[in-house]
């Protein structure tokens, strides 16, 4: 075990930070370990995961979501796209596009989904504020 790992882990132990708190650090150090590798090295993340911890509406307790998707269900999803009627797909483009979203769904293929699969190695987003924590990656 790493001391830096241990250090954390002493300091869950001690009541100084929470297991969320120690969960990202631990992932931050793995992250860091990893940006350290070449990137042929690295293995593929095989989840897509999106965890949020959040007020409930009008005072009605936490709200915990902690999703884990597997990369081969996109995969999966992508190819099934390309049986989705044309109509529906322009609706899909349209909506999005009214919504500021700048995606054309008939242009996301199954070739196209290795390239951007690949990119999601480095993938995270953290948001933290006074009402939630939200934190989408690739594990």
């Amino acid at each position: 075990m790493s001391e830096d790992r241990k250090r954390i882990l002493d300091l869950l132990a001690a009541g100084k930070i929470t297991a969320d708190e120690a969960e990202r650090l631990i992932a931050a150090l793995a992250g860091a370990s990893r940006a350290d590798e070449p990137r042929e090295a690295r293995r593929p993340p095989k989840y897509l995961r999106v965890v949020v911890d959040a007020d409930g509406e009008n005072g009605q307790g936490r709200a915990k979501v902690n999703v884990r998707v597997p990369m081969q269900l996109l995969r999966a999803g992508v190819r099934l796209g390309a049986l989705i009627p044309r109509d529906a797909r322009d609706e899909v483009n349209r909506a999005l596009r009214e919504n500021g979203i700048g995606i054309d769904v008939t242009q996301i293929k199954p070739e196209n989904l290795e390239a951007i699969l690949e990119q999601l190695q480095d993938f995270s987003v953290d948001i933290d504020d006074e009402h939630a924590t939200v934190r989408v990656f690739c594990e």
